[in-house]
Formats: structure tokens, sequence, C-alpha cells
């Protein structure tokens, strides 16, 4: 088999350092094994196999963290990567995948401290005089930062509504919504010669960023949950970003950083009535502590999309329930 077959999507690292196309080709046709120990955001293909990275970041047609070939697990792809103080662990996450991309921003902390370590040109996405828009100016005029402000209208939502529905693999009002909103930042991505969209997605399930957070009395049980539902997330997001040729880049759920945050206690995460306090921390020695310590909307309702696609459901006559909204979109799309 000639090596050009070869489909490399992502990215892949070893020790903290970016292989080339060369590299990883070599390590395939030499030492395939060694594909076991590595990192990154990737999906391989060559021949009867496929490898895909620890997480299941980039998506592709083998289980995630899994070297398979002829159908045959090979093994388990299990990054070698060091123990790191938090900060050290989130500085070489976002360093791996800043050489290219740019950055979703909507002036959070999660997005605010990526964007700052990244030092890459920001897109900001939301309808007229939403949240995110005024927050994400903010912040990188804060940061000396490019940002795009992409403003969405209430037409291109109800354009991109079919497209996003058949996108995601779960049809429900939460996950149409969030999709709506990374539809636009991939699709602005891609207008501008973008592929990689570096996110601060992750950093609420691995910090302890939900609000319901404050009032549980079964923090680390949640975390957990929440971190092993981030997979479906992924597979959602990343579903949008595709109908643009674009993918997410995920710095937080990067192996190191989701090694040194599980070696923080739950009650460090959440206390004081502050969420995701070890982030806030890191956060600050790079960004301004008002930025550090803000707390934001979700994206989807800081964007205005969520209010928008309410208000869209009303006026096509589906008063009380999005889901029927959704369900209507999907059986007109198919013809029914």
């Amino acid at each position: 088999m000639l090596m050009s077959e070869m489909e490399i999507a992502g990215w892949v690292e070893r020790g903290g350092q970016r292989l080339l196309s060369e590299q990883i080709e070599e390590i395939v046709r030499e030492r395939p094994a060694d594909l076991l120990q590595c990192g990154g955001e990737f999906f391989l293909a060559w021949g009867e196999c496929r490898a895909r990275d620890h997480f299941g970041i980039l998506q592709g047609d083998c289980p995630k963290g899994t070297l398979v070939c002829s159908g045959e697990v090979r093994g388990s792809i299990e990054p070698a990567v060091p123990d790191l103080p938090l900060e050290d662990a989130i500085i070489t996450a976002v360093r791996l995948r800043s050489d290219e991309g740019i950055v979703a921003l909507s002036g959070g902390v999660d997005s605010t401290l990526v964007a700052r370590l990244a030092g890459r040109e920001c897109v900001a996405v939301g309808l007229e005089g939403s949240h995110d828009l005024r927050q994400a100016r903010r912040a990188a005029d804060a940061l000396g930062l490019a940002c795009t402000p992409v403003t969405i209208t209430p037409a291109g939502i109800e354009e991109a509504l079919p497209e996003v529905i058949r996108a995601i693999p779960k049809k429900d009002p939460l996950s149409t919504g969030i999709g709506l909103t990374q539809y636009f930042i991939a699709r602005s991505a891609a207008e501008q010669g973008y592929r990689r969209i570096i996110t601060g997605q992750g950093a609420d399930e691995i910090f302890g960023g939900y609000v319901r957070y404050l009032e549980t009395t079964t923090l680390g049980a949640d975390l957990e949950r929440d971190f092993a539902g981030l997979e479906q997330q992924v597979a959602r997001d990343q579903a949008v970003a595709a109908l643009h040729g674009t993918y997410l880049s995920l710095p937080y759920v990067d192996c190191r950083v989701v090694r040194a945050a599980r070696a923080i206690p739950p009650g460090e995460k959440v206390k004081g009535g502050h969420r995701k306090v070890p982030l806030r921390v890191v956060a600050e020695r790079h960004i301004p502590a008002e930025l550090a310590w803000y707390e934001k909307k979700a994206m989807q309702y800081g964007s205005g999309v969520w209010k928008e696609f309410q208000r869209l459901a009303r006026k096509k006559g589906y008063k009380t329930s999005l889901q029927d909204y959704i369900d209507h979109i999907g059986r007109v799309d198919h013809g029914h």
C-alpha cells in the first residue's frame, strides 16, 4: 500500500512535539504500535486500519482511543504525557493547537484564556446587541486581539435550522440551540479560510462550571457523569462544524489538562459561590482579573440564539413545544 493513500484528519503529537505528516506515515509504516502513545486530535485511516485519538475529539469510523486493523482492536491509544501543574498543562495544550486556526471567543474565562494563550485571530457570534458580542469585544480589546464579530439574523437561524437538525445525532431543543450557535461560528471560520476552530469547550465539565454545581451535594459524581457526556456533545458539535469543512479543537480536553484537573478535589473547583475556581486562579495570571472571574451564560443564551429559536417556533405555531417544531422540520426535510 502506498502511503499517499493514507488519510490524516486533525493532528498528532508525541512527547509534546507535533508530528509532520511524513513522520506519521513513517510511524504507521515501520512502528504502528508507537501510535498507542500518541496524543493529539486525530483520525487516521490506511488500508484496513484506523486510529482515533484518546478522547475521540476527531470523528471517524472506529471507537475512540483505539487502533483497529481488519475489524480487530490492536491496542488502546493512551498518550504518554507527564504530570504537570494545571497552568503548565493548559499552556502546553493551547500551544500544541495554536499553530493554525481561529479562536471562538465568547468573553467567558474559558475562551478568553485560550484566546490569550493562543494569540490568534478570534471570531464571536451573536444576534445584534447580544451579550456575547459585547463581552467578546470587551475581552478582545483588553487582550489586544483581532476579533471578527458575526451578527446572526433571525432569517439566518431559520435558514440554518434544517441543516443543523439533519446533522446532529440527538435532535432535541438543547442540542439544536447549541448546534445553531456552533453553525455560525463554523461558517464564519470557513469563510475566513480556517479549518481549525480552537474553543473553550470542556472546561465546564472538567472544572465545575455549571450553575447547578453550586447546589449539588454530589459534586464529584456529577463531574464524572458530565465529563462522560462530553463525547456526545463533541460528536454533535463536530457534525455541525463539518458542514463547513471545519473541526473543533479542545485544549481543555487534552490528556495533560484532564489529568491535572482530576488531581484537584471537587470541593476546590466549586466554592465560595464561585465555579471553575482553579481555572480562574490560573487565568488571572494571564488575563485581567475582571475577565477571569466574570460569570457568563451558556453560548446558546448569551448569543441570543435560544430566545430567537423560541420566537421562531411560536411564529410557526409551536407555542408550547420546541421539540414538536424540531420534529416538524425533520419531517419536512424528509418530504413527509
